[in-house]
């Protein structure tokens, strides 16, 4: 039995779709106003290697859920504005690991406070209550889906 609890024309993906398009949009100009010059996808994956530092292409492109053109294209633009550099890797020449500059480590304070201010400002009026039962309901779309 279906569970689809939407009216015609207010499908789910859409919504969710406004909502992150609404936020990637208030952070880059948070960033642009800050004079961060990077764009918001450049960010989600600097994000990835703060967490992990000397990831590789195929990596990036499955914690950000790109693909590898997407990737490739973020990393060249990424190495132009010498955030971050490829090395072989020791184990298989054919693979570059991505590793992250002095100048990328030192935007990630910055950064990761403007991103929370952005959040801040998009969950302005939302109770921890509805942000929990929404995180909730997001991870069980996720994994329905994956």
């Amino acid at each position: 039995m279906p569970n689809n609890q939407f009216k015609r024309g207010e499908l789910y993906s859409f919504m969710t779709g406004k909502a992150s398009t609404a936020i990637a949009r208030r952070l880059q100009k948070n960033f642009k106003q800050a004079g961060i010059d990077i764009t918001v996808e450049q960010w989600s994956v600097l994000y990835h290697l703060w967490k992990q530092d000397g990831m590789s292409q195929q990596e990036l492109c499955n914690a950000t859920f790109r693909d590898k053109p997407s990737i490739t294209r973020l990393v060249d633009n990424l190495e132009k504005q010498k955030l971050v550099k490829r090395v072989a890797s020791k184990d298989d020449r054919r693979m570059n690991l991505i590793y992250l500059t002095d100048d990328a480590l030192k935007l990630e304070i910055q950064t990761m406070e403007l991103a929370n201010t952005t959040l801040n400002e998009a969950l302005e009026g939302v109770s921890s209550e509805k942000i929990s039962i929404c995180k909730e309901v997001l991870q069980i779309v996720y994994d329905n889906l994956k």
